[in-house]
């Protein structure tokens, strides 16, 4: 069993190293050949671009499917609000809570193709930190010595990428850093200042969220963001941010999934649960102090929801519902291998290009 099991995680492991030795080189050689309609019509280059950088996700959610680890989802439907903008709000527990995400929004319209990531620097230096570059993902640095100087990087990275490549959704992770890693100095901050002792998730951060909202949300005089009433002369951009996702992941038995579990599978078939509860822009406040409140709130829920989940394996309903539903996460098994076969046929094309071009010249 064991040898069949080691056997099992070298070909996974293989398959995917070629996998990303086909699929991201070629993004980026079609992205290069496209430059020309990049200077021609920028909207439909970034749209294909979307096109491509939704599959090369769709590539990573299939190796955590075929190894039968899915995804249930609990609470509010967000696919109705998938064309309008968003700011996506997740707690991090491991690496999975990424790949996490990249399968639960693949069926959700234009999101995937239109998103926004922000991520750990460290990110930057993996696999896929090139195709996050180019696709104008942003990676922060974390710590209090890089803390003011990132946040004004993050506020000229929206003004210069966000509207100009038309995107809808930004997703961050507010808690700066793995559960793991966090709660215990979260915990003690807790106790110093007297709020509330969190174990399934920390204390949040504000400062990138506040960026996030004072660049992109329409601005109210009383200190809120504005939606959908704010008339258009007080919207500097098209419309601005709608709606703020708080996105809670729970795994099974409290064990998050890492991104080698992702790659090898040696973990048994799991089913991740995600929860969606959405708010009006209208009302979360954007100055410091009552941000802060807002976003500690949200944390404190996000503790319920988890304690809830833990003890009895499912979210608690939704306001207005007597019992939770759940709606389980499929991805088209035809789809998953078009994009396979695109990506291998891909590389080989351009293997063969660059090889004719190598022996042309030498």
């Amino acid at each position: 069993m064991a040898s069949l099991l080691l056997l099992t995680a070298l070909l996974r492991f293989s398959f995917m190293l070629v996998n990303n030795c086909v699929a991201i080189p070629s993004y980026c050689l079609y992205l290069l050949l496209l430059q020309p309609l990049r200077v021609l019509d920028r909207r439909v280059f970034w749209r294909v671009e979307g096109v491509m950088f939704k599959w090369l996700l769709a590539m990573v959610a299939s190796w955590g499917w075929v190894a039968g680890y899915t995804v249930t989802e609990w609470g509010d439907d967000v696919m109705p609000i998938s064309e309008e903008e968003a700011m996506v709000i997740v707690n991090h527990q491991a690496t999975g809570d990424v790949c996490t995400l990249m399968m639960c929004l693949q069926d959700k319209g234009t999101v995937v193709r239109k998103m926004m990531w922000l991520m750990d620097h460290v990110f930057k230096y993996t696999n896929f930190g090139l195709v996050s570059l180019i696709h104008g993902d942003f990676f922060i640095r974390q710590g209090k010595a890089h803390r003011d100087k990132q946040l004004v990087y993050l506020k000229d990275h929206l003004d210069k990428y966000y509207c100009s490549r038309e995107r809808k959704w930004i997703v961050l992770f507010p808690e700066g850093g793995f559960l793991r890693k966090r709660r215990e100095t979260s915990q003690a901050y807790a106790k110093k200042n007297d709020l509330p002792h969190l174990t399934h998730v920390t204390l949040p951060r504000v400062g990138a969220t506040q960026v996030i909202l004072k660049t992109l949300a329409p601005q109210l005089e009383n200190g809120n963001v504005g939606g959908e009433s704010v008339a258009a002369s007080q919207i500097g951009k098209a419309r601005g941010l709608q709606w703020v996702i708080d996105v809670t992941i729970g795994y099974s038995q409290a064990k998050p999934m890492d991104i080698q579990t992702w790659i090898f599978g040696y973990k048994q078939p799991t089913v991740t649960h995600v929860h969606y509860r959405i708010y009006p822009i209208k009302d979360v406040p954007v100055e410091s102090e009552a941000l802060t409140d807002w976003l500690y709130k949200r944390f404190v829920e996000k503790e319920e929801l988890l304690n809830h989940f833990y003890e009895t394996g499912s979210f608690p309903p939704s306001k207005g519902q007597t019992q939770a539903v759940s709606r389980r996460m499929t991805l088209d098994p035809v789809w998953l291998c078009f994009i396979q076969s695109w990506a291998f046929a891909s590389g080989y094309m351009w293997y063969s290009v660059l090889q004719y071009v190598y022996c042309w010249f030498f």
